[in-house]
């Protein structure tokens, strides 16, 4: 199987590929407290089964999450794209931020040129981010894409998330020509 996993671009960032290369920056997230909303704190090994699961559900569903990079330093940022594992409640937009990068507007400007695509070229009509309901981080960055409230939902692994709408394609085709 040959996966394409395209490239995306932003004003400071790459949207590209997960590769090996990832895996010390990967490791050391997971390894700490502040990976407890996201699956961890975790070991090595379980980091690395994670980073090779971001890369393989762009095989199982044709698209996924991007690792995300500094442009102008090659640094590992961030992970940022689409996610529905089996139990998910509906496609998702999420991001993982790297230690050391936080209050730089990554995540955001990352997650918005995800959403971008998520619409545009996948053609989804909305998304969701779900976000564990003491992750004040996630929920601004939620909020600062225009996303609001909607339920909570019960996941198995993770407990009670919160459902965090994104705005519908429309509206966002309609922000995005208003610029």
């Amino acid at each position: 199987m040959t996966l394409t996993i395209p490239t995306l671009t932003t004003e400071r960032l790459t949207l590209r590929a997960p590769i090996n290369d990832d895996f010390a920056a990967f490791s050391e997230f997971y390894a700490s407290e502040r990976s407890k909303f996201v699956g961890g704190p975790a070991t090595a090994e379980q980091s690395w089964r994670m980073l090779a699961v971001e890369i393989g559900h762009w095989g199982l569903r044709g698209y996924g999450r991007w690792a995300v990079e500094e442009t102008d330093t090659g640094k590992f940022v961030d992970i940022v794209g689409m996610w529905n594992p089996h139990g998910w409640p509906e496609p998702e937009l999420g991001w993982d931020l790297m230690t050391g990068f936080e209050g730089k507007g990554y995540a955001t400007e990352a997650a918005l040129a995800a959403r971008k695509y998520a619409y545009e070229t996948l053609g989804w009509a909305t998304a969701i981010s779900l976000v564990a309901p003491k992750n004040d981080g996630s929920r601004a960055v939620a909020k600062r894409m225009g996303a609001t409230f909607e339920s909570h939902y019960d996941h198995e692994r993770f407990g009670q998330l919160e459902i965090w709408r994104h705005i519908p394609a429309t509206q966002a085709a309609t922000e995005a020509q208003n610029v």
